[in-house]
């Protein structure tokens, strides 16, 4: 488990270029390095190269989706301690339990509360590493 005062690299992966800015002005106004991909296999081969301390991501994405990219991430040995957490507008309880059982650590709706967002990265880079 990293500490939340080393816990700054910030991998957000989202299919919508609008929201990729709004959240790395949200993250790098409040001292993360953010690192960004709009299609979940960019956002892979990011997390596997060079191991994000977080991942926000959207579940709805063309080609693999969030909850894929979850299970795909959370399959690989060294990247499997990664946290994630799931920004969607899917907000039925059975897609929240989706995402849990895919891995994810936190599950957020759109549009995104950024105080709630803040506190949510704060708490999951305190929680233990989920495998």
């Amino acid at each position: 488990m990293k500490s939340a005062s080393s816990f700054k690299r910030i991998l957000v992966v989202d299919d919508d270029p609008v929201q990729i800015k709004l959240m790395d002005k949200l993250l790098t106004g409040n001292g993360y390095t953010v690192m960004t991909a709009t299609e979940a296999a960019d956002g892979l081969n990011i997390a596997m190269r060079d191991h994000p301390d977080l991942i926000i991501l959207d579940v709805m994405m063309p080609v693999i989706n969030g909850y894929n990219f979850c299970k795909l991430l959370k399959s690989e040995e060294k990247q499997k301690h990664i946290p994630i957490i799931l920004l969607t507008s899917r907000d039925e309880k059975e897609d929240v339990e989706i995402g849990m059982e895919m891995g994810a650590n936190a599950y957020l709706t759109k549009p995104i509360n950024t105080d709630e967002l803040l506190k949510t990265i704060k708490f999951v880079s305190s929680m233990p590493s989920k495998v």
